[in-house]
């Protein structure tokens, strides 16, 4: 698979490329082989240029294209070669020279006094005129906007920004010459325009004027302005839809007209199900407040860059000041508008404030039994003009007026005022937000456990995301288990001849016999095989195919999509002997859980099976058939690895699984004395690769030490002294690039390298964990794992293993991310290796597998009214069966602040922060990432009050489906990865971070915020009924210690471990019906199992845990603390409401979020 041909994208046969996506890179010869882990080429970080002014220059941070970086490091970045354009160092917050910067403190206390500045003070005040203006702040080093000058200047984080230009680009049509990022997608042309002087905000590209121009009066074309910058239901925000001529189950997407609006009269009948009624187009003047959207060239700002990284204040035409490059839309593909209501957020709730705050805004909220009303660009499109009703807004009163937005602002867009509404979680768990689609089409979408993106609603342009102050991403989770999914099997795979789309429920039919894809808009020819549907049996209905009615379907795929025969599979396990090892007790239970699961392997009647085992020398088993018993082979000569019997290392399980079992009955026993201490770990994994490279397949690693001999030998980078005291963590990134590069050379062979890293002490995970992360493997962390002194660690190994022998596995597979042109993705997150650009190279991929993809607007979308997504992942299946699985995901497009942030998926959002902090914290320091996550809450609640809300009011604003973000941000802040001041061991940070960037999003966030429940009251109602068991739903609590009762039991869920909390003075009921003690006091001190009663109680409670337990692959641990167990500690740490002794409280850090906004 490593031969030229396998860079033919998804495997087609005769190395042809897809045409959609970027090209063949035409540097990949000069391209070292080594991956940097998502970071561009630039130089290494410098703490010095995060602290001064650096000269204007063209890099920007971790907005590059995906290049390859130096072996060196997994997250370090790369050296630049002769054929990349060389960037600038990283500097924080670039200014011109001579200016001084100023920007927010760093979070963990007040703000320290600096000296007083000597620049002249920034034009426009920064702070209402009756208030006290602070001190500067320290100079801090991180956000994810620059305040672009003349120059963008290297920045921070840039959401969604467009790679920097680099070389040319072929392409199948023509283009203007000039510079092209270095992720355009083929078949995309791109003008290149010299940089007007624009008003977008900290934008890469500055928006075309947008249709509802605030200086339009109203009619139908033009709804007015409301006050919260949202367009009430019953104005037409969008264009009559033109007759389409093909489709019986839903209108097509077409062109749009090209004439007037029609002049007849609207259309009669009913509105849509669940939509309020509509009213006339108001005639009265729009309201006064700042429309969303009027954009105006100004000249760029004077003086010094602005104190923090919120806009300046926008001015009377909704303008701000900001310079940006143009980018006009190349194309005129129009698609025809997607309609549907919007489906309602989670209410808020009103169950306590803070007491020392005045009460009042908190208390008005949308009336929950009115249906919701519909986001503005997506009204009914069988409905274009509204139906007779009362006025709008804008022909009320200012105080009438106020009173109708109330009613007709959708849940989502719900003020908040963070500061006096206390209780913010919702009772169950966070529903995604809906797309506002068409409800057919809203139907058939990807399920958002799947795939699914940070904002449900996507901006027209680039210049309105960079004001929106929200990340633009993906998030899947592309092999999970389902319960059901549609497998086809055709001879004929329909796909687009220019872009090579799969076919899919959101392209249009013009006819019988061609269709459009919905990504290039290509008109593609229907093959004749396609007109037959096999499930109703007919024929001439191709729109009632599977392939067109599932979002997400699998392909078995024909020999076009094979470069070789389908591998088999193949496991190879490493284990370590050394006395370390044999001390935990470990190889007891991996060799009992293999004997229990050796028949549930998946796999055929080709599976392989490979045993190496080492210590200071490399044990191979001989498993041929015809022995009579395992031959144990020994390679003493660790300098020059070779394989000793190569054709009888990886036997048939079928033909010699005898031979196997003995082998595995006898291995505990073999090792039981020895005394060897060494470890020769980099030896083994060189002779495990040589082994599996003629064929591919799995190495499972255990291991239980510090690699001290061989090749990748490794020293102890730890001091347990500086844990707590360091404010930025050293060695987070890998001591040797020995394991980087041996993960891709395993990657160019089909060889995924999972770990089990079982230890007590410091094994230096930052630099073994890189041959997981670039081989597509996984990483698995026990610490202090002992078979006597921690039992319940090894009830989780035991079932963590059995989970892994077993679940489904496909080998060999590659996974492309496609998107609609004007669209593109510039930076991945995960295991995996990036071949060619854009085609991820997955040499095993499991079920249990995250990925995060981070996206910019290239291109203006004004013409279009839907974009889509779709993630296609090839691999051969364990029974040699190479199949395609196949996602796609359709989401409006819209051209208003308040769509946007009506569309925010708040999970999502901080899903993806968390992998972009996880490779600042390497790249640059962990003080960088924390500020930066601290300064996306702040830029995003400061850009909805300046562009969003026309009233202002005093308080910590935010939007009812942002209102989570904060207490999210909080978390990260105070969990494992990014805490200080707190003792955290190094490992346990660095098998955090691995978790956030690999897990699905669903673990993710429990691991981030987890779930707090009391249960010594649980009871029948609300409860679930599953399988014939009552599952009782108690409510979930917030993470504070004043929820705390000691006459309660309260139950914490952080995903990896669920802490039970038994009170001091907790209901004795409690005690003796599900704990079966008598009293506090008798609670053992190392408890993990629940006792089996036959109480109603001990029902309610185990069936309750089990259920969590079952929501999750992995197995989580459960202990049962009081308040004189050492579990105490950590289960307070979750506590993320409370303050500690270096960070925060929740309402501190809303109070530090309002003194930045107000600046």
């Amino acid at each position: 698979m490593s031969g030229p041909g396998f860079n033919s994208r998804n495997g087609t046969g005769g190395g042809q490329t897809y045409a959609n996506g970027p090209s063949q890179n035409p540097l990949a010869a000069q391209q070292p082989p080594g991956m940097g882990y998502n970071m561009g080429h630039q130089a290494p970080y410098n703490p010095v240029h995060g602290k001064v002014g650096a000269p204007p220059g063209p890099a920007l941070f971790n907005t590059g294209p995906y290049q390859p970086g130096p072996l060196g490091s997994s997250y370090q970045t790369g050296v630049p070669t002769s054929s990349y354009q060389h960037r600038p160092p990283v500097g924080a917050f670039q200014a011109h020279p001579g200016q001084p910067l100023l920007t927010r403190p760093p979070m963990g206390g007040p703000p320290p006094p600096t000296p007083p500045q000597s620049a002249s003070p920034s034009p426009g005040p920064r702070m209402p005129l009756g208030q006290a203006t602070p001190p500067p702040p320290a100079v801090s080093s991180n956000s994810y906007y620059p305040n672009l000058q003349q120059h963008p200047p290297a920045a921070a984080w840039q959401y969604g920004a467009a790679p920097p230009p680099v070389g040319a680009q072929t392409s199948m049509s023509a283009r203007p010459p000039g510079p092209l990022g270095n992720h355009v997608v083929s078949g995309r042309p791109v003008a290149t325009v010299p940089p007007p002087q624009s008003t977008a905000v900290f934008g890469s590209a500055a928006a075309a004027p947008l249709p509802n121009n605030a200086t339009h009066g109203p009619g139908p074309g033009m709804p007015p302005t409301p006050l919260h910058g949202y367009t009430q239901p019953g104005t037409p925000a969008i264009s009559p839809m033109a007759p389409q001529a093909y489709q019986p189950s839903r209108t097509p997407y077409g062109p749009p007209p090209t004439g007037p609006p029609p002049t007849g009269p609207p259309p009669t009948g009913p509105p849509p199900t669940g939509l309020p009624p509509t009213g006339p187009p108001p005639t009265g003047p729009p309201t006064t407040g700042l429309p969303p959207m009027a954009m105006k060239s100004t000249a760029p700002p004077t003086g010094p860059p602005m104190g923090n990284n919120t806009p300046p204040p926008p001015k009377g035409d909704g303008s701000a000041a900001g310079n940006g490059l143009q980018a006009p839309n190349s194309y005129n593909h129009v698609e025809n508008k997607m309609a549907g209501p919007p489906q309602p957020g989670q209410p808020g709730r009103h169950l306590g404030h803070y007491p020392s705050l005045p009460p009042g805004y908190h208390n008005s909220s949308a009336p929950l039994n009115t249906a919701p009303p519909m986001h503005p660009s997506m009204q009914p499109y069988t409905q274009p003009y509204p139906q007779p009703g009362g006025p709008g807004p804008a022909q009320l009163s200012p105080s009438l007026a106020a009173l109708s937005l109330q009613s007709n602002t959708p849940e989502a867009l719900r003020v908040v005022n963070l500061l006096q509404e206390r209780n913010l979680l919702p009772a169950g768990p966070i529903i995604p937000p809906t797309p506002c689609l068409p409800q057919d089409l809203q139907k058939i979408n990807c399920n958002p456990e799947v795939f699914r993106c940070t904002l449900t609603s996507i901006p027209q342009t680039q210049n309105l995301l960079n004001k929106a102050k929200l990340p633009l991403g993906l998030l899947l989770h592309p092999f999970k288990d389902l319960s059901q999914l549609p497998v086809v099997t055709s001879s004929t795979i329909v796909r687009c001849r220019s872009c090579r789309t799969y076919i899919n429920p959101f392209v249009s039919f013009l006819d019988q016999r061609r269709w459009k894809c919905n990504l290039c808009y290509r008109v593609n020819d229907v093959p004749e095989e396609f007109m037959y549907n096999p499930v109703s049996r007919s024929y001439g209905e191709p729109h009632k195919r599977p392939e067109v009615q599932n979002a997400t379907i699998e392909f078995i795929a024909p020999s076009e999509y094979m470069l070789r025969p389908p591998q088999p599979a193949v496991y190879l396990f490493v284990l370590d002997v050394s006395h370390n090892a044999v001390e935990t007790g470990y190889l007891n239970v991996v060799c009992q859980s293999l004997l229990d699961n050796i028949n549930a392997l998946p796999g055929d009647s080709r599976t392989k099976v490979g045993f190496i085992t080492f210590d200071s020398t490399i044990h191979f088993y001989n498993l041929q058939e015809g022995l009579s018993q395992p031959q144990m082979l020994i390679v003493s000569d660790i300098e020059d690895i070779f394989l000793p019997t190569p054709d009888s290392l990886l036997v048939n399980l079928n033909e010699c699984k005898e031979l196997l079992q003995d082998l595995l009955k006898s291995l505990p026993h073999i090792f039981e004395k020895t005394m060897e201490t060494q470890s020769a770990l980099g030896p083994a994994l060189q002779a495990a690769f040589k082994l599996l490279s003629p064929t591919g397949g799995r190495l499972s690693v255990f291991q239980t030490q510090l690699p001290n001999l061989g090749v990748g030998a490794l020293k102890s980078r730890e001091d347990p002294n500086q844990r707590a005291s360091a404010k930025d963590i050293q060695h987070l990134s890998p001591a040797t690039d020995f394991y980087k590069k041996l993960a891709l050379d395993c990657s160019g062979q089909q060889v995924a390298v999972d770990l089990f890293l079982l230890s007590s002490q410091y094994c230096d995970l930052a630099s073994l964990g890189c041959i997981s992360r670039y081989s597509a493997g996984s990483v698995y962390y026990y610490p202090s794992y002992h078979h006597q002194h921690n039992p319940s660690q090894v009830e989780r190994f035991q079932k963590d293993l059995k989970r892994y022998l077993t679940r489904k596995i496909g080998f060999e597979a590659v996974m492309r991310i496609r998107c609609t042109k004007g669209l593109s993705i510039h930076t991945f997150h995960g295991n995996f290796f990036v071949r060619s650009t854009d085609l991820l190279s997955l040499p095993n991929v499991n079920p249990d597998a995250g990925f995060a993809v981070q996206m910019s607007i290239e291109e203006n979308l004004v013409d279009m009214q839907v974009v889509s997504f779709q993630a296609a992942l090839l691999y051969t299946s364990s029974k040699g069966e190479r199949r395609i699985r196949v996602h796609t995901l359709c989401l409006p497009v819209v051209n208003s602040l308040s769509d946007i942030f009506a569309g925010t998926d708040v999970q999502a959002i901080t899903g993806l922060l968390a992998s972009m902090a996880v490779d600042r914290s390497v790249s640059a320091s962990l003080s960088d990432a924390r500020d930066a996550m601290t300064n996306a809450a702040i830029d995003s609640l400061a850009s909805y009050r300046q562009s969003v809300l026309t009233i202002q009011q005093p308080g910590l604003l935010a939007p009812a489906c942002l209102r989570l973000f904060p207490l999210y941000i909080l978390a990260l802040l105070k969990q494992a990865p990014f805490r200080t001041g707190t003792s955290t061991r190094l490992d346990d940070r660095v098998f955090a971070m691995c978790q956030l960037k690999y897990q699905p999003l669903a673990y993710v966030m429990l691991m981030v915020h987890p779930a707090l429940y009391r249960i010594d009251d649980l009871t029948d109602e609300g409860a679930l009924n599953i399988s014939e068991k009552t599952i009782p739903q108690p409510r979930v609590q917030q993470l504070s210690v004043e929820k705390l009762s000691r006459e309660g039991a309260f139950l914490m869920d952080t995903g990896a471990v669920i802490y039970l909390w038994v009170g001091r003075n907790c209901n004795p009921n409690f005690l003796t019906q599900v704990l079966g003690v008598q009293n506090h006091a008798a609670v053992p001190q190392n408890l993990y199992l629940l006792p089996e009663l036959d109480t109603a109680e001990s029902q309610r409670t185990r069936a309750f845990i089990g259920w969590l337990r079952d929501q999750r692959p992995f197995f989580p641990t459960l202990h049962i603390i009081r308040d004189e167990s050492q579990m105490k500690t950590s289960f307070m740490q979750n506590m993320i409401e409370d303050r500690t002794e270096s960070a925060l409280s929740y309402y501190e850090f809303l109070l530090h979020l309002q003194q930045q906004i107000s600046k």
